[in-house]
């Protein structure tokens, strides 16, 4: 029997674990060890699992087999393709991993945006492409402009894949420079520097405590209050709010028609805005925590979210940012008295009259009648002549002098 060493390897590939670029060819090898008694003609090659075919080995000596791969497509994982060798028998006598890919592109599109002026949150896009086929680090450096020492950020995936979280340790009135730096096996690439400051990328928290609620008899219309973002009460700020609604059947929120909604600020009620059709979005509400919609539909329920845009933040110039939207609330307008199909107002008038006289007769029916039993033509003729009666009464008390 064979004395085999435990440390001894039964093969060698070679390359092991090479990088190359997506098209490019490889020729590897594999070499028994001398303790174990296998030639060339006793291996063969798989990657990722499926055998390779015998045309593409070369036995280059007695104990050596090589496997030419032609054209190499990226990786299918980003730990590499296995490349492995194989005794006749199906064990394995040595790996290599394949990386195969694109070095990384110039990461584009940062954006950034700080809750509450406490934080900063930035992300971005890996590129025009994007996929590298290879595992790419990205990490997004930052620091003050003019002065102050390159920071890395810590805390990744916060706001989707490629974005980046940092807390705390920010200072106000003065401009950052932000980059990213993508690196991966076959290379890095660094995006633009973006310059920013605090106060220009400030978004907030959703107003709160908003309410809707109908406007009287009225049945086209809802009145909508909020109160502004208690987060940024104590700052020097300007805001500006926007309603969505839509109505209970619509699955989506939608961007119609634009309305303006000009109130009285604070407390006010708002004004009208006409010929709106639900969903829709209303637009440049202003400082206003108030506004009324109209145009609605009546016996509709309407669902109602309203977001924010802190700007002007310590005399800011930019825009600013919208807030996510408030959770929806919900409300109904008034169902319509007319009679439905009815073009004469006068309908109105005498559906009005018969639920009055019918409100009359049973509260004469409880007080004159004994039960239900007698209910007919004949007692409905009884109060007929008690109500004829007591109008002659009232008419000839207010002809008196």
């Amino acid at each position: 029997p064979l004395s085999v060493s435990p440390a001894a390897d039964p093969a060698v590939i070679s390359p092991q674990d090479p990088t190359l670029l997506i098209g490019s060819s490889l020729v590897a090898t594999c070499t028994v060890s001398p303790d174990f008694p296998l030639k060339a003609e006793d291996l063969y090659w798989t990657l990722n699992g499926r055998r390779l075919p015998a045309a593409s080995y070369a036995a280059l000596g007695p104990s050596t087999l090589s496997v030419a791969l032609a054209r190499l497509n990226g990786s299918r994982q980003q730990s590499g393709d296995n490349l492995v060798c194989h005794s006749r028998d199906g064990g394995i006598l040595a790996g290599s991993c394949l990386y195969v890919g694109l070095p990384p592109e110039k990461p584009v599109n940062i954006t950034c945006w700080s809750k509450n002026m406490k934080d900063l949150t930035c992300k971005w896009a890996p590129g025009t492409e994007g996929e590298t086929f290879l595992h790419t680090n990205y990490t997004l450096k930052y620091k003050r402009r003019w002065y102050g020492q390159d920071n890395t950020c810590q805390e990744y995936h916060t706001a989707g894949t490629y974005s980046c979280h940092i807390p705390k340790d920010l200072a106000l009135f003065t401009p950052y420079e932000i980059w990213v730096e993508a690196s991966n096996r076959l290379g890095v690439a660094v995006s633009d520097v973006v310059m920013l400051d605090i106060l220009d990328v400030v978004t907030t928290d959703p107003p709160s405590d908003v309410h809707v609620s109908r406007v009287g008899d009225l049945e086209d219309q809802l009145s909508v209050r909020w109160s502004s973002p208690p987060a940024l009460k104590d700052f020097l700020f300007q805001a500006k709010y926007q309603i969505q609604y839509r109505v209970e059947d619509s699955s989506e929120w939608k961007v119609g028609g634009h309305c303006q909604c000009r109130g009285t600020g604070r407390g006010g009620r708002g004004s009208r805005c006409s010929h709106l059709l639900p969903p829709q979005v209303v637009d440049d509400v202003g400082n206003q925590t108030s506004c009324r919609l109209a145009g609605l539909r009546p016996g509709t329920v309407y669902f109602v979210q309203v977001r924010c845009n802190p700007f002007s933040i310590y005399g800011s110039k930019k825009a600013g940012i919208w807030s996510d939207w408030s959770n929806p609330t919900a409300a109904s307008t008034p169902r319509s008295e007319r009679v439905a199909g009815g073009c004469d107002p006068k309908g109105g008038e005498q559906n009005t009259t018969l639920r009055r006289e019918l409100k009359q007769f049973f509260g004469w029916v409880k007080k004159h009648a004994y039960g239900c039993s007698n209910l007919g033509i004949k007692l409905y003729d009884q109060w007929r002549v008690w109500l004829q009666k007591s109008h002659k009464t009232r008419n000839q008390v207010g002809k008196e002098p």
